[in-house]
């Protein structure tokens, strides 16, 4: 019947087929178990038991769990692919290359302020300040016009200078949460990176003078 037919289709593909010889020759179970099938009985009965006897239902359950495996599989080996193609790669020399460029542009840069300010006539001192406050000023300027984060990008530490660094870290969180208004934007969040320098700066600073007026 198409029953029969059916049945026999499904248990070849699942691989739990027992087979004999002919209707009274020899017949072999899944089990290994062979016999002379002389009574003319099915197979069924004549294994006993013996073979598992997979229908539609395990049949299609196990191929849909095989399915869904190589659909994790795929799916896991394209989550790889993804992440090994957006996770930017590096070069150690090359960064610290970067980085002794842009720092040491930024240090010349204050140097030649320093010169050219006591060429002014300034004292050394006179001339030292006016240096910083032109170093803080021209950083606060380009992170407002988004020239320092795309230098520090590309200049990694070199751009983290203590001067212009530290004037970068408190221009920014200013300029970023400027939309949630000047006391809780500005004024909460214009320290966001820099108060924990100030904050143990001035600590080790006070601990560095009890030290010093100890031992003096």
């Amino acid at each position: 019947s198409w029953t029969g037919c059916l049945g026999f289709v499904f248990r070849y593909f699942s691989g739990k087929l027992d087979h004999c010889s002919g209707r009274s020759g020899k017949c072999i179970c899944n089990n290994g178990k062979a016999f002379e099938n002389q009574t003319g009985n099915r197979l069924d009965d004549l294994c006993d038991g013996s073979r598992k006897n997979t229908g539609i239902f395990t049949f299609f359950s196990e191929r849909m769990v095989e399915m869904d495996e190589l659909k994790t599989e795929q799916q896991k080996k394209a989550y790889e692919d993804y992440v090994n193609a957006v996770t930017p790669t590096h070069s150690l020399p090359a960064n610290m290359v970067k980085a002794f460029l842009v720092g040491g542009i930024i240090c010349v840069l204050g140097q030649a302020i320093l010169h050219w300010c006591g060429s002014m006539g300034m004292d050394e001192k006179t001339a030292g300040s006016w240096c910083s406050v032109t170093l803080i000023f021209l950083s606060a300027l380009t992170t407002g016009l988004n020239l320092y984060p795309r230098l520090a990008k590309w200049g990694g530490a070199g751009t983290l200078v203590p001067i212009t660094g530290f004037a970068n870290s408190v221009a920014a969180p200013a300029l970023e949460y400027q939309k949630e208004g000047q006391v809780f934007g500005i004024g909460c969040k214009i320290f966001t990176i820099a108060g924990p320098v100030i904050l143990y700066g001035i600590l080790s600073s006070w601990v560095l003078g009890i030290i010093y007026i100890l031992m003096k």
